[in-house]
């Protein structure tokens, strides 16, 4: 993969970008640079990294590691917008992010969007929390109706066809 552009859509090849961060040769130095490492992490499959860049705090859950696994291996990642930054430089300690990551996962197109926050620990960027933005649907087709010729073709109405 080192010859390959990253995922993060930084536009850098992934060697000189998320890789090393991910595989632990750097540290992000950005609570940005987390982020799109985090991306990366989930686009190419290095479950492990998600759950080790992530605040450890006494009785907080763990990640489910089988769904985040099956979530990225599923899913076919499709860029990263990253929306605003607040704070989150070399030189703060706190950073919130807000991203949006697309993907198509069961020949769905979905977008994830998410306000995230970072936290420096030890001199080290780690997700810290995130709160879901709600997106709104819109329909690529017309809505078809109960009495409409089902779009199959099959000239029956969609009433007695797809639509039971």
């Amino acid at each position: 993969m080192d010859k390959k552009t990253c995922p993060c859509g930084s536009g850098k090849e992934y060697a000189a970008c998320c890789g090393p961060i991910i595989a632990g040769k750097a540290q992000a130095q950005t609570a940005e640079a987390l982020m799109r490492a985090r991306y990366s992490a989930y686009a190419t499959g290095e479950i492990k990294f998600i759950a080790d860049s992530c605040v450890r705090e006494e009785g907080q859950n763990d990640i489910d590691m089988d769904e985040t696994r099956r979530w990225s291996e599923e899913s076919e990642w499709l860029g990263l917008t990253i929306h605003g930054t607040q704070k989150g430089g070399a030189a703060d300690d706190e950073g919130i992010v807000e991203f949006s990551a697309l993907y198509s996962r069961n020949g769905l197109k979905d977008e994830h969007r998410e306000v995230s926050a970072f936290k420096k620990v030890d001199g080290k960027w780690l997700y810290a929390d995130g709160k879901v933005v709600a997106t709104t649907i819109v329909r690529s087709a017309p809505k078809v109706g109960r009495n409409d010729p089902c779009p199959c073709g099959s000239g029956k109405k969609y009433k007695h066809c797809h639509g039971k």
